[in-house]
């Protein structure tokens, strides 16, 4: 997801006193990918079974899983101002 959809759908459903503590989560662990991501980058385009555009494939397919995931996991997840007045 990316960075300003996922700071708002996190500001949406989180409680107000807890956004800050989650956006500092969800910042960390974006961090930590990203710290990773050149490493394994460096292997896959070192072995010769990706050395053409085959990185290119497979971090389509990750971000495609990625993202499905996500959806699946939150599709029935309602920010407060979504849910109906009772």
């Amino acid at each position: 997801m990316d960075v300003p959809a996922r700071q708002a759908y996190t500001v949406a459903v989180v409680d107000p006193d807890e956004r800050s503590a989650a956006n500092g989560v969800t910042g960390v662990a974006r961090s930590i990918g990203a710290s990773l991501s050149p490493v394994l980058a460096g292997f896959l385009l070192a072995s010769q079974f990706l050395a053409g555009g085959g990185i290119f494939v497979v971090s389509g397919v990750l971000k495609i899983v990625y993202d499905g995931l996500l959806y699946r996991l939150f599709r029935h997840t309602r920010p407060p101002e979504e849910m109906p007045l009772s």
